[in-house]
C-alpha cells in the first residue's frame, strides 16, 4: 500500500525524521513557557502550512485555540483529523469559523474576544499561478498585502505577546508578483514592530501540499490522466510536519523583525519530473515519455485498458515567474547560522519607512480604482518600491498547461 509519508522521507526530503527535532528538543521548556494556557488564533489554519502549525503547537497545551478559514469544508476535515488522532490534545476553547480574516464578522468576534496571545497568519496567494491577469493579480495583492495591513490596524488595538505571517523563499530577489507580494508583506509587518512582536518565515515548497503540483500529480493518478512537470524548474522541500515546526520556531523563539529559513544545501534541491518519476515506479508504472501535452492525453486513453506504460510531458519552464532555482536571504542581508542546528535566521532588519509603504498602498489603490487598469502599471508601481524586483514575463500562465 502507498504511504504517502514514507515517499516524502524516501525520494523528496530524503530523511526519515524532521530536520527540525534536535532544535525542538533544544528549546522544549521555551516552546512550553510561549505556548502553553495561551489563546492562540490561527487565520488560515485549514490549509497545508497553517494546519500544520496547529498540529506543532497543540502539544504544547494552548489554553484555547481559535481557527479561520474561508474553506469551510478543510476546516471540517481538520476538526475530524484532530479529534481523531491519538493522544492529540485539543483544548476545550475550541472553535473554527468558516469566515474572511478581512470581513466585518471576523473583527466582532475578534473584538468580543478582546484579542489573542498568539496570532498566526497563514491565509495568502501561495501559487506563482496566482498571476494571470489584473483581475487576479489585484486578488492577489489585496489578500497578500493591502488586508493584511487592516489586521495589523486590529491587532494594534489589542497587542498580540507574538505575531506571525508567513512568508515565501520567493521573497528573496523576488521574479513573480506573488514572490514580491509577500516581499512587501514583511515590510507591512515589520513597520507595526514597534506595536508588538512580529516574526516571519521563509522556507522551501511543502512536499505535496494542497493545490502543489506534486499533489496534482496524485490527483492525475487516480483519475489515470498523464503528467506533467517541468524538467528544469529545482526546488528545496520540506515535508507537511515540518513546514508547520519553521513557524512554530519562528513564531515563539524569533526575536522582533527576525525571519527565519531551513538550512538546506543546494545539491538537496530537486526537479519535479524527478517526483513524478519516482512516483509512478512506486505505483508500479513504466514512464512513457511524450514530446507534449495532446500526445500524453491520448496515449493515457490505454491506461484505462491495463498499460502500464504512464504517458508524462517533462519539458523545460515557459511560463511567467517561474525561477529556475530558490534562495533564502539576499547579499545584501545579514544571517545568524549558529544559533539553531537546522534553521538560519535574518537579523538586523530595521523598522520600514510607513511613509514608503504608505505611497505604495495609495499608488495601488488608484490603479485598482481605475476602469481600464495594466498588468504592466502594476509591476512599474512594484518596482519602484522594490528597485531589485526583475519580473519575468513570458506571457504564458501555468492555466494554459496541463
Amino acid at each position: 500500500m502507498f504511504e504517502l509519508n514514507e515517499f516524502i522521507n524516501k525520494y523528496v526530503t530524503k530523511r526519515n525524521i524532521s530536520l527540525f527535532n534536535k532544535d525542538i528538543e533544544e528549546n522544549q521548556e521555551q516552546l512550553v513557557k510561549k505556548i502553553a494556557n495561551k489563546s492562540v488564533l490561527v487565520i488560515g489554519g485549514a490549509g497545508s502550512i497553517g494546519s500544520s502549525f496547529i498540529r506543532a503547537i497543540l502539544p504544547f497545551f494552548p489554553s484555547s485555540l481559535v481557527i479561520v478559514d474561508t474553506n469551510e469544508n478543510a476546516l471540517a476535515e481538520l476538526t475530524r483529523d484532530l479529534r481523531s488522532t491519538k493522544g492529540m490534545f485539543v483544548p476545550k476553547d475550541y472553535i473554527t469559523y468558516p469566515m474572511d480574516f478581512a470581513s466585518s464578522v471576523f473583527e466582532k468576534m475578534f473584538r468580543k474576544r478582546g484579542g489573542f496571545d498568539i496570532v498566526a497568519n497563514f491565509s495568502a496567494h501561495k501559487h506563482v499561478r496566482s498571476e494571470k491577469d489584473i483581475y487576479s493579480i489585484e486578488a492577489l495583492l489585496k489578500n497578500n498585502v493591502l488586508h493584511a495591513k487592516k489586521l495589523l490596524d486590529l491587532l494594534a488595538e489589542f497587542p498580540p505577546e507574538e505575531y506571525f505571517c508567513v512568508s515565501t523563499d520567493k521573497a528573496a530577489n523576488p521574479v513573480n508578483i506573488m514572490g514580491a507580494s509577500k516581499r512587501i508583506m514583511e515590510d507591512v509587518i515589520f513597520s507595526y514592530s514597534d506595536k508588538f512582536p512580529v516574526k516571519t518565515a521563509r522556507f522551501a515548497n511543502v512536499a505535496f501540499s494542497n493545490g502543489s503540483l506534486p499533489q496534482g500529480f496524485l490527483d492525475r493518478l487516480r483519475k489515470l490522466q498523464p503528467l506533467s512537470a517541468p524538467s528544469d524548474v529545482r526546488r528545496y522541500f520540506v515535508s507537511p510536519d515540518e513546514s508547520g515546526q519553521i513557524c512554530m520556531m519562528a513564531c515563539m523563539l524569533g526575536k522582533n523583525r527576525e525571519i527565519f529559513f531551513p538550512k538546506l544545501k543546494e545539491e538537496q534541491m530537486i526537479t519535479f519530473d524527478k517526483i513524478a518519476t519516482a512516483l509512478l515506479k512506486e505505483h508500479g508504472f513504466n514512464v512513457l515519455e511524450c514530446n507534449s501535452d495532446t500526445e500524453a492525453i491520448d496515449k493515457a486513453e490505454e491506461l484505462k485498458m491495463g498499460s502500464k506504460n504512464y504517458p508524462v510531458h517533462y519539458s523545460a519552464s515557459n511560463t511567467s515567474g517561474e525561477k529556475a532555482y530558490e534562495e533564502f536571504f539576499t547579499d545584501t542581508e545579514f544571517t545568524d547560522m549558529k544559533r539553531y542546528k537546522a534553521l538560519g535566521v535574518i537579523v538586523g532588519k530595521n523598522i520600514p519607512q510607513k511613509s514608503g509603504i504608505e505611497t505604495l498602498f495609495e499608488k495601488l489603490a488608484i490603479v485598482f480604482n481605475k476602469e481600464e487598469t495594466s498588468k504592466e502599471e502594476v509591476v512599474e508601481i512594484i518596482k519602484e518600491y522594490l528597485p531589485n524586483f526583475e519580473h519575468i514575463e513570458k506571457g504564458k500562465s501555468l492555466d494554459n498547461k496541463m
